[in-house]
């Protein structure tokens, strides 16, 4: 894509077309990891529950710690994308180069602290005996690989920010293929070699990571250049824009465990049906997120190039076609509820899974609204404000989930009731921010822009 300036970049001229343009491989990329994630199962299914089981404790642990780390993916794409947006080069190199180094060092230092909490880890998410030694097995060979995985995530991140998206789309399509054909090698053993069961997987996903964390060093530094010095300064930078992150993930984390714990306390058929939907919610979240990711981008370019009023039309833009997306997503879950319920709910428990499903459906739009904003304010670097938001929401939406009566027919309803409103407050918040602006907004309009 052409971003020699703001005023010939493509979306000047072509604002939808672009933003569906560059949307479309990013939501390609992250289909990517869930589809292989299935794969997996299908391969370890065939060993017995027991691998089964701790190839789920596994990559829990793994998934939840890996997620933490996101704000390297995060940070690096807003200070690429502004660095970009205002012609500096040599500064998007440095900070591309510095978050691959910074995944490198978190992920050395993640493996070797992991390797020992591999056990307790294990243990704390339920598995004993046969499972908890699988699974303290498959983690810790999983972690060898920490330091691609991190590293991978951040080049993305470089990549995205130059709105590059084919690239990690082509990599993680790689990582993908290559953990797929390991898996059939390494699982089962193929000719000399032997079958390591759920050990095999593991070192599948660890070898095909740092060969992505490779061929994604070659694509950074091929398209950024080397840099002129390492900022080692500038780390702080990335530091705090990841404290902001985490808090903010924790609390994302905190409202979701206690909507899954509220509806377990109701019931079995209750915990069923709020699974099913979860599941398919998450599913959902990544069309969402494709906008949100590439959003971010464009609107941190042309901050990053003085161009507001032009950062305030692509979150005009984004907003359009998340919600559009929301509200066909909203009607696909309520026609394929049938679908739905034959693929995912227990006989016992489709009663109360239809009216919380329908819920679940109608708040597809204000969700997709979230995330929009979410991705708006990430490419501002407006990251503070989205973590007290998140605060609010989650304040006000525990308290909600703590005062439920699970005795109540309609408590699972209830929860997702709840749960659109925790949503609904996310969105509100970041819909402020930019129209009309509450408090300090980068995208506040100004008198004149250079």
């Amino acid at each position: 894509m052409n971003t020699t300036s703001a005023d010939e970049h493509v979306f000047v001229k072509s604002p939808h077309r672009a933003l569906i343009s560059l949307s479309f491989p990013v939501l390609l990329s992250l289909i990517a990891e869930p589809v292989t994630g299935l794969v997996d199962t299908a391969f370890i299914a065939r060993l017995g529950s027991e691998s089964l089981a701790a190839l789920g404790v596994g990559t829990m642990a793994l998934s939840s710690i890996f997620w933490i780390f996101n704000f390297l993916a995060i940070g690096t794409q807003t200070e690429v994308a502004q660095a970009t947006g205002g012609r500096s080069p040599a500064r998007a190199a440095r900070m591309g180069t510095l978050a691959f180094g910074l995944g490198l060092i978190f992920g050395l230092l993640l493996a070797i602290i992991g390797y020992p909490a591999a056990d307790p880890a294990a243990r704390l998410l339920g598995a004993t005996g046969t499972i908890a030694v699988q699974a303290q097995s498959y983690i810790r060979i999983r972690l060898l690989g920490a330091p691609a995985v991190l590293a991978t995530i951040a080049a993305f991140g470089s990549m995205r920010g130059i709105q590059d998206m084919r690239t990690p789309l082509l990599v993680a399509s790689g990582i993908n293929l290559l953990n797929i054909l390991l898996d059939a090698v390494l699982i089962y053993g193929w000719g000399p070699i032997p079958a390591f069961g759920i050990s095999g997987a593991a070192a599948a996903s660890s070898i095909s990571w740092w060969a992505g964390a490779l061929w994604a060093a070659i694509a950074v530094h091929g398209r950024l250049g080397l840099p002129d010095r390492i900022p080692i300064g500038e780390a702080k930078r990335l530091l705090r824009v990841g404290g902001e992150l985490f808090l903010r993930t924790g609390l994302l984390i905190l409202f979701l465990l206690l909507a899954t714990r509220a509806a377990t306390r109701i019931g079995a058929d209750a915990g069923a049906a709020h699974q099913a939907i979860r599941q398919v919610w998450v599913f959902t979240n990544l069309f969402l997120d494709a906008f949100a990711i590439t959003g971010q981008s464009l609107v941190g370019y042309f901050i990053g190039s003085g161009r507001v009023a032009e950062a305030r039309r692509v979150a005009g833009v984004v907003c359009i076609w998340s919600a559009a997306t929301g509200g066909a997503l909203a009607l696909i879950m309520w026609y394929g509820r049938t679908l739905a319920i034959a693929a995912f709910v227990p006989q016992a428990a489709v009663q109360i899974f239809l009216p919380a499903w329908l819920v679940a459906a109608a708040a597809q739009p204000l969700s997709a609204l979230s995330f929009a904003t979410d991705g708006i304010h990430w490419g501002t670097g407006d990251f503070r404000y989205l973590r007290n938001a998140v605060a609010v929401a989650t304040g006000c939406g525990a308290t909600a989930l703590v005062l439920i009566d699970k005795g109540r027919p309609d408590a699972l309803s209830l929860i997702w009731i709840i749960t659109a409103g925790w949503i609904f407050v996310r969105a509100l918040f970041g819909l402020i921010r930019i129209w009309p602006g509450v408090g300090k907004s980068p995208l506040t309009p100004r008198v004149r822009e250079e």
